[in-house]
């Protein structure tokens, strides 16, 4: 998942020095000193797409193909009968798929930065809306479904390095994701008692103001995106030694004597 670019961006934060024997396949690599050390960090996120889509079992991460969320609501129309939307049981694939690039390392008490790109996430879910939408009583209930292409996200966050049985793990503090979509497709289907003309009225709707209802979607889906991606990194970065994925100076030294 996106998220797990945390391990890269934030791994100079340390000078871990502590012998660390086991490398997980799931782990590339990275050695203090390197001068091409930003281009290891990237090499070594995208070597962790195929573990993030299908899952790490021995650290209980599961598979993020699909990744799920709880629920969006969402207010589409204004007025005592403005057209309001919840979402639930959403199901969002493609995130695995993505590409990491302009990376900005945590250095000095700074924040890390890096810019990722997905060619295209796919939303599938249930939905209930309430209020009228141009001019028709909309409530109901139905599918939804929805793909987002060509995504850009910004990625911004900051770490602490903390200490266990003589390891030292980092921890991501906080994170924020902010994230813009070029294009938007948007339906639903299977409305109730197959109403076409609310149907039609909905999708016209949705076509025409595709970016309008990603905006109105936006703040609960960084705060959502936010706080899972966060949790998925602490719990990747809780059994990872810092020594695992960024060997220190004095490792490689103590290998080579």
């Amino acid at each position: 998942m996106l998220t797990i670019l945390i391990f890269a961006v934030v791994l100079t934060c340390s000078d871990a020095t502590l012998d660390v024997n086991t490398v997980p396949p799931y782990v590339k690599q990275c050695f203090e000193g390197d001068p091409k050390i930003i281009e290891c960090f990237e090499s070594a996120v995208h070597h962790l797409r195929p573990y993030l889509a299908t899952g790490i079992p021995e650290i209980e991460l599961p598979s993020v193909e699909p990744f799920l969320m709880d629920e969006l609501s969402l207010s589409l129309t204004t007025g005592p009968n403005g057209y309001k939307v919840s979402l639930k049981e959403i199901d969002i694939f493609g995130a695995s798929n993505f590409t990491l690039s302009k990376l900005k390392l945590s250095e000095n008490g700074k924040p890390f930065e890096a810019r990722i790109n997905i060619p295209l996430l796919r939303i599938n879910s249930r939905y209930t809306s309430s209020g009228v939408l141009i001019i028709l009583p909309a409530s109901g209930n139905g599918t939804f479904n929805a793909q987002f292409e060509d995504i850009n996200a910004v990625v911004k966050g900051m770490v602490s390095v903390n200490e266990k049985d003589n390891l030292k793990f980092l921890h991501v503090d906080a994170l924020n994701v902010d994230l813009n979509v070029k294009n938007i497709r948007m339906t639903v289907k299977n409305i109730y008692k197959n109403n076409r003309i609310l149907t039609e009225a909905i999708n016209l709707f949705l076509r025409e103001n595709g970016q309008e209802v990603f905006k109105v979607m936006k703040p609960q889906l960084r705060k959502k995106l936010s706080a899972l991606f966060m949790s998925i990194a602490n719990k990747l970065l809780t059994h990872l030694p810092i020594d695992v994925f960024y060997v220190p100076l004095s490792k490689q030294t103590n290998k080579s004597t």
